[in-house]
């Protein structure tokens, strides 16, 4: 096959680009395992390709992927929302393009963007930062913030470990990313604002795709919608009392409309078979009970296909 050749065939490819390794990288691959997209190609392997499907997955820093789409390097880019904002806002500075569509929230590295402080030190607010040094990795979103709220301060830039830059005197707070605060406890450090929520979301160029990538784009994104919304969903079995039945749709969370199949020998019970999109609680299996349910059953679903 000749390089023209190559380049043409490369142009068919659906070319996705997804952080190589980092708090989102074991969940993105989930999904894309989780729509049929079988890739073996080891995570230090730049461009993978995978077997069943057109479809090229670059692996990069995270903060590579929003310009990547907007450059239209790639067609496809994962990324956390945190990561998208700060991107944009550094390129419109620069003059670069920043134009994307999204697609869909992700639903998984659900975390924020937020101000710390020294545990010992009192609170009042973000005007107690009037004036003083604040590090952060995200300092276009926090200037965002501050300039809003009319509040001057002094950036301090650092691309890791910013959690000890109050210990080291490097400044007299922090502004950063946040899921459990087990990291700012350890250093001496407590949550005082939250100034941004992200999740990870799936981004597309802003251009029309071949024909070629649009029919395998097609393909996945049902896919994907049915990975995302089985997540969340549980398929629900039991056994229960005929005149029951409108109370027990009622108390279901999110349930569609209930398969009722007749029990052979006691007219007056059916078997009830339901989907729920919301989340189950023990307290809702107890009313279920309570209305004489019995047989409870609750399984999770891998793939749904609406």
């Amino acid at each position: 096959m000749s390089a023209s050749d190559n380049q043409r065939d490369g142009a068919r490819r659906l070319r996705i680009a997804i952080q190589k390794s980092g708090r989102l990288t074991d969940d993105t691959e989930r999904l894309l395992s989780g729509c049929g997209i079988r890739i073996t190609e080891r995570r230090d392997h730049l461009l993978a390709h995978a077997e069943n499907m057109p479809i090229d997955i670059l692996r990069v820093r995270d903060d590579d992927i929003p310009g990547l789409v907007m450059d239209h390097v790639v067609d496809l880019g994962i990324v956390g929302q945190n990561v998208l904002e700060e991107t944009i806002m550094e390129r419109e500075v620069d003059g670069l393009p920043t134009a994307y569509r999204e697609i869909m929230p992700l639903g998984f590295g659900e975390c924020r963007l937020a101000v710390a402080i020294p545990t010992e030190r009192a609170w009042g607010g973000l005007p107690d930062l009037d004036g003083q040094k604040i590090a952060t990795t995200y300092p276009y979103l926090l200037r965002r913030v501050m300039r809003e709220q009319g509040i001057k301060f002094k950036p301090v830039l650092l691309t890791g470990s910013v959690e000890v830059a109050p210990r080291a005197g490097l400044a007299d707070a922090i502004c950063d990313l946040v899921c459990t605060g087990a990291t700012l406890q350890s250093n001496g450090l407590r949550e005082v604002e939250t100034i941004y929520r992200s999740e990870a979301v799936l981004i597309a160029r802003d251009q029309e795709l071949y024909p070629e990538k649009q029919e395998v784009l097609d393909l996945i994104l049902p896919r994907l919608r049915g990975v995302l919304a089985a997540r969340e969903s549980k398929y629900i079995m039991m056994n229960a009392p005929r005149e029951a039945l409108p109370q027990i749709k009622r108390i279901i969370p999110g349930a569609e409309n209930p398969s009722i199949i007749e029990l052979e020998g006691d007219p007056g019970r059916v078997a009830v078979h339901v989907v729920s999109r919301e989340k189950l609680f023990w307290e809702t299996l107890e009313s279920l009970k309570e209305l004489g349910a019995t047989s409870i059953l609750v399984v999770p679903i891998e793939k749904m296909l609406d």
